[in-house]
């Protein structure tokens, strides 16, 4: 799992972006998505640096 380095609000989700061996990757979550996985929307866009992503399963989860 990586680090998330950046968020984007969008109208329908956030756009979460994170870094690979120097390359930048981003995914997209719905809020509907974010919601069946307890990601607080707001926090996520507030403190990204406080999530995980793993982009191969298109989940995030806290680091906390």
């Amino acid at each position: 799992m990586e680090l998330i380095a950046g968020t984007k609000k969008y109208q329908n989700g956030i756009q979460v972006f994170w870094m690979e061996e120097e390359q930048e990757f981003h995914d997209f979550f719905l809020y509907a998505e974010l919601i069946d996985m307890k990601i607080n929307a707001l926090d996520l866009l507030q403190n990204p640096k406080f999530y995980r992503i793993n982009a191969k399963k298109h989940v995030i989860e806290s680091s906390l």
